[in-house]
């Protein structure tokens, strides 16, 4: 499950909010655009080489694609993540890396007893200020230690694409607490623009009515999805609340902004392939 993501931002909803919160005024995330925190309990293990973490989409996009973009992906596979992989020009285009090395910062926990995530869950409880550090808590470093897996967040990232051998002896497991962050200083959601060294690219004049931004994290073995978070560009016509939610089919009229945003999203069916 998706806790929390933040984003540095001059509009957006509900209308009022923040440009921005404390996380980014935190020392490791100054110069960060965005961050997708979560924590997950995996209902059935998973092994390493299968979790996979990216954006996809379920209708093509190749004419959409803007000049550039595979000099921007090269760039992208060379200085932020070589692990990446994927196919744009598909039916259902994704770009995929896997969670061991893809995933910025990976905290490991104990084994937890399900109920009582779900009940703390249950009370509303927020952790949208909690920055995510790696390592482990309680058992969970015992776990990192016995494989070996370097203590910075930038050595493991790397240690994970040293072999499929380290990827299989890892093992998500069944009833373990998971904490991660995924973050990066390139992608400006104010110009739904890619700024990299050297190298920006707009996007914004490309999007077309069907157009948004999806991150997963799924098995790629199974197609099992564990979590979809959605960033969906609105035109500036539609921001009105009452506009977007006539914009926005199956929304009642007590539909809250947090639901508008994507907050509380539902994976449907489509969604599951």
């Amino acid at each position: 499950m998706a806790d929390k993501y933040l984003l540095r931002v001059t509009a957006g909803l509900p209308h009022g909010s923040s440009s921005t919160s404390s996380y980014f005024s935190h020392p490791s995330h100054t110069h960060d655009q965005y961050s997708i925190g979560f924590s997950f309990v995996p209902h059935r293990s998973i092994n390493g080489k299968s979790l996979v973490f990216g954006n996809d989409f379920d209708h093509p996009i190749r004419d959409r694609i803007p000049p550039g973009f595979n000099a921007a992906f090269q760039i992208v596979k060379w200085a932020i993540d070589p692990g990446l992989d994927g196919d744009v020009y598909a039916d259902k285009p994704y770009l995929y890396g896997n969670a061991l090395s893809s995933i910025n910062v990976l905290s490991v926990g104990p084994k937890v007893d399900r109920e009582a995530i779900e009940d703390s869950e249950s009370t509303g409880s927020e952790h949208e200020e909690e920055v995510i550090t790696e390592g482990g808590f309680e058992e969970g470093q015992d776990i990192r230690d016995s494989l070996n897996i370097p203590a910075s967040a930038a050595a493991r990232q790397k240690w994970f694409l040293g072999g499929n051998d380290r990827l299989e002896n890892w093992q998500w497991e069944e009833g373990r607490i998971y904490k991660a962050d995924f973050f990066n200083p390139y992608l400006d959601f104010n110009e739904f623009a890619l700024k990299l060294p050297g190298f920006s690219l707009k996007a914004l004049g490309y999007l077309g009515g069907e157009d948004y931004l999806r991150y997963v994290l799924k098995d790629k073995d199974t197609g099992e999805v564990l979590f979809v978070v959605i960033f969906t560009l609105l035109p500036k016509d539609q921001l009105d609340k009452d506009e977007i939610k006539t914009a926005l089919p199956g929304k009642s009229d007590e539909a809250s902004s947090d639901d508008l945003t994507g907050r509380n999203f539902e994976p449907k069916a489509d969604d599951l392939d």
